[in-house]
């Protein structure tokens, strides 16, 4: 199809939704390592995981043979309030770059929440709903999880808990608001509320949290709490298959308008953009059907990929959770406070990690001045103020777009934009006055929580 004929917004219609997610694990030769129980140091099963989250997202966590789970008919209800999201032709940015790339991005952030977040939280609520559980227990980091599964259990009448980082719980206020705007209750993390919490304070005083801290607050709530699971908003199998929907409905509106992708950029935190992005691309390169270059972009403060090991490690600081193979920097990890741009997980997806470690994806790390550079370029050409999570991926689309204005090839760029940054303008006002800075552990700094992971015959 002629360049011309490309719109600048791309969508497929209400009823080319999908009806069912993509179970990336169905296609992988190698499957990802089994979840252990941290006691045992066996393979989890459904029965054990049950005690944690709803029985059948146990199950969807544990299938790996299921190529198409359906997706019932209230969760695509609930879609149907802001998807199909927008494919968009980025040809302001690609005017500014001078570059004969075509740019395209997933934008997400059309729904209240702001972000991709809300694809697995009504799932997780609904099935949390239909156990007819009183509520549910989770953390979050930047926010983003957080208020969207704040807006999905007041949809389905849920009781939810929330233990916010509390770096983030004191940058953030707005988004905090929201979550409690939703009915949500949300505590800073560590809390003196949990006995995991008073554990951590009292190892690390003056501690500003990160996400394993809040897991392991969050699982110990659930865990102590009649009629209340945990859901968690990245990392899990079953995540990234909700977030499945964000790659099939961009691969169909790309193969509508007869388009296909050279390269596939993601932000990568604890994986659940990336892998919902990447999933019916990848899937296709592990078929031989079609071959892609994927790439996964994190923080130079937090480089679980570029950095970490690929060991078996605990999902939280309180090491209560099931031990998960993964690219890993360690579960005591804490990344350093002056990190505004989220992305802050120890670890990495576990589908993520084994196709990472299989070659058959590629990763950067980028520092957040950089990062927040492109962020600004990019509101200013394409009117959207950018997560910082997602200009991640705009610095490495913007940097492989100019090596196309290097060589000459019009190659085809897609990445995800996973939602709005308007709740991160702390961080913005710190790029503008000159104040952010790039902070980079060093090798003897990992090397001390590398010394830590637990060992796993």
């Amino acid at each position: 199809m002629s360049e011309q004929h490309i719109p600048y917004k791309m969508y497929l219609n209400e009823n080319e939704i999908p009806s069912a997610w993509y179970n990336l694990r169905a296609d992988m030769p190698i499957k990802p390592a089994p979840l252990l129980n941290p006691g045992t140091k066996q393979p989890m099963t459904v029965d054990e995981l049950s005690g944690v989250f709803c029985r059948e997202l146990a199950e969807q966590e544990l299938d790996n043979d299921t190529r198409f789970i359906p997706i019932p008919a209230e969760i695509r209800d609930f879609y149907r309030m802001y998807r199909p999201s927008p494919l968009v032709r980025a040809y302001f940015l690609e005017e500014k770059l001078g570059t004969p790339a075509h740019i395209y991005y997933k934008f997400e952030g059309n729904n209240t929440s702001g972000s991709h977040k809300l694809n697995s939280a009504v799932a997780q609520a609904y099935y949390a709903k239909k156990q007819g559980l009183r509520g549910v227990t989770t953390e979050t980091g930047a926010g983003q999880w957080g208020t969207a599964l704040s807006m999905a259990c007041s949809f389905f009448g849920l009781d939810c808990k929330v233990y916010m980082v509390k770096v983030s719980y004191e940058q953030k206020p707005f988004r905090r608001e929201v979550m409690r705007t939703y009915g949500a209750s949300v505590t800073p993390s560590p809390s003196m509320d949990t006995a995991i919490g008073r554990k951590i304070n009292a190892e690390h005083p003056g501690t500003t949290g990160s996400l394993g801290c809040a897991i392991s607050e969050a699982v110990e709530t659930a865990v102590g709490t009649p009629g209340y699971r945990y859901v968690l908003g990245s990392v899990l199998n079953q995540v990234l298959l909700h977030q499945s929907v964000i790659g099939l409905e961009t691969k169909a509106v790309l193969d509508k308008y007869g388009v296909k992708a050279d390269i596939v950029i993601g932000c990568a935190g604890g994986g659940s953009n990336l892998g919902g992005l990447i999933a019916p691309f990848m899937g296709e390169k592990l078929r031989g059907e079609n071959d892609y270059r994927i790439i996964a972009v994190e923080p130079a403060s937090c480089p679980s990929f570029t950095r970490g090991r690929y060991a078996y490690d605990f999902a939280d600081t309180g090491m209560v959770c099931p031990l998960a193979k993964m690219y890993t920097l360690g579960a005591d990890f804490i990344p350093a406070p002056n990190h505004a741009g989220g992305l802050r997980y120890h670890g990495m997806s576990p589908v993520l990690s084994e196709l990472y470690h299989e070659g058959l994806m590629e990763a950067v790390s980028v520092k957040q001045t950089d990062v927040f550079e492109a962020a600004e370029l990019f509101a200013r050409v394409e009117g959207i103020l950018p997560a910082p999570e997602s200009s991640h991926a705009i610095r490495v689309a913007i940097d492989e777009a100019l090596k196309c204005k290097e060589t000459g090839e019009a190659k085809n760029i897609v990445f995800g934009l996973t939602g709005t940054g308007y709740f991160d303008m702390l961080a913005y006002e710190k790029f503008h006055d000159g104040k952010m800075t790039d902070y980079v552990p060093t090798d003897e700094e990992l090397a001390v929580y590398a010394a830590k992971l637990p060992q796993i015959d």
